[in-house]
């Protein structure tokens, strides 16, 4: 079968298209054809070596796909065959026309949801609900949602009014996903492409403060906004740095005004997103969450979509297609 293999840490060249054998399931996994393969921003992390890969290259590369089931392993329900499903591997091996994982992580596709549309929305539905779960909003909120539109970040501002925000104010780079935040349902939108953000952010409240941060950027901009935020109630839910470093914040840095920040991660954090993943696609099949495709590119073609990733240009997952 047709994969990409991760040759090594670097650059997106270094994901290369290879003919490698068809997998087999083992006892408590299954097979799936895969028909779309969602490109992840940790993805381009672990490639580039900023996150640890949990095995040794050369490997099939990839955390998730969707497809059908064409075999099952000892233990496994036979029924799964021939279903829709979207899977979870252990951290490799989904970039591939054949993809083997764990059957506890499968989710049922429903019936009036495409497997693009599936892939699509899996992982940022997945967590932004249990980072909304969280939050606990009460409707009274004023949230700031970093880097609203793409990737979770979209998610969550579809779904931020419904889960109890009364006002949503939104980051994002540059006029076109400013503009795309806005209609996903943002109040206002900042861009965080200009340095001063944080700065342009205090002129927004004009006078009023944050209750809760959704962070995802992390980095040295976090603690400029801690001047901004509710003394004792609020809040801040770290996901993500897209900075290239956690948020610099420390205990000192929360005590004087009474602020809690939120580490959304770890091994119990990770079960939670899991849990959440067949409640996103009912969501993405009712119409309360939309997958945001950018686009659909070959198997083939995944260097070129990290490369995409990493220039920041997506507006939308990128999917790719065996």
């Amino acid at each position: 079968m047709k994969a990409i293999v991760m040759t090594g840490v670097g650059g997106p060249e270094v994901l290369v298209a290879q003919d490698v054998a068809v997998p087999h399931p083992g006892p408590g996994e299954l097979v799936i054809r895969a028909e779309a393969i969602p490109v992840l921003f940790p993805e381009t992390k672990l490639r580039s070596g900023e996150f640890p890969m949990p095995v040794e290259t050369p490997v099939v590369f990839g955390f998730q796909a969707a497809g059908a089931v064409v075999e099952v392993g000892d233990g496994v329900d036979p029924a799964l065959l021939g279903r829709r499903v979207t899977v979870a591997t252990a951290g490799f091996g989904s970039y591939a026309e054949f993809v083997c994982a764990p059957a506890p992580s499968v989710i049922v596709i429903p019936d009036a949801l495409s497997s693009e549309d599936a892939a699509a929305v899996l992982m940022d539905g997945s967590v932004a609900l249990p980072l909304l779960a969280t939050a606990a909003l009460t409707g009274t909120e004023t949230v700031l949602i970093e880097a609203a539109a793409t990737g979770v970040g979209s998610a969550l501002t579809q779904l931020a009014k419904e889960f109890g925000a009364a006002r949503v104010i939104a980051t994002a780079g540059g006029p076109e996903k400013s503009a795309r935040a806005l209609a996903l349902g943002a109040d206002e939108v900042i861009d965080h492409n200009a340095p001063d953000w944080p700065a342009r952010l205090r002129e927004t409240l004009d006078g009023t403060t944050l209750d809760v941060v959704f962070d995802s950027i992390g980095g040295g901009t976090a603690r400029d906004l801690l001047a901004a935020m509710t003394p004792m109630r609020g809040r801040i839910l770290s996901y993500g740095w897209l900075s290239g470093a956690p948020a610099h914040i420390s205990t000192t840095d929360l005590l004087p005004h009474g602020l809690t920040l939120t580490a959304c991660a770890g091994p119990a954090w990770l079960a939670e997103v899991s849990r959440s993943g067949a409640a996103a696609l009912d969501r993405a099949t009712t119409g309360t969450l939309t997958p945001r495709i950018d686009s659909v590119l070959p198997l083939d073609e995944a260097a070129k979509a990290h490369q995409l990733i990493e220039q920041r240009s997506p507006i939308g997952k990128i999917v790719l297609r065996p």
